[in-house]
């Protein structure tokens, strides 16, 4: 899995320009990997929740770890942890300073 981690910025807001033009990178990446065969999902978060702690007290406010956010992520196939890592140097996050982190998924 990889996992999508962000800097949020509450003042920054993109231009219908640069909202189209990030959709459209976001989209060549993604398909990119399905033509390899290597896509099995993907999931982008929204910027609201709640999170609700073991003594079922509940917070409107999402985690955020050194200030960055998960903002997504996407399940692929590859052979190697260094195939997904390669695969994740494309990520357009990673042109706005955001980072991806990638894990195994282990069955349960």
């Amino acid at each position: 899995m990889l996992i999508f981690r962000f800097q949020p910025d509450p003042s920054f807001q993109m231009t219908p320009e640069q909202e189209a033009e990030s959709g459209q990178q976001w989209g060549s990446w993604i398909g990119n990997i399905a033509n390899q065969g290597k896509f099995i999902s993907t999931a982008q978060l929204g910027f609201t929740g709640a999170v609700l702690q073991a003594d079922l007290s509940c917070s409107n406010q999402i985690y955020t770890a050194n200030t960055t956010a998960m903002g997504g992520n996407m399940v692929i196939k590859t052979d190697s942890q260094s195939d997904a890592l390669e695969i994740s140097k494309g990520c357009p996050i990673l042109q706005m300073g955001g980072s991806v982190e990638v894990r195994e998924i282990l069955p349960m």
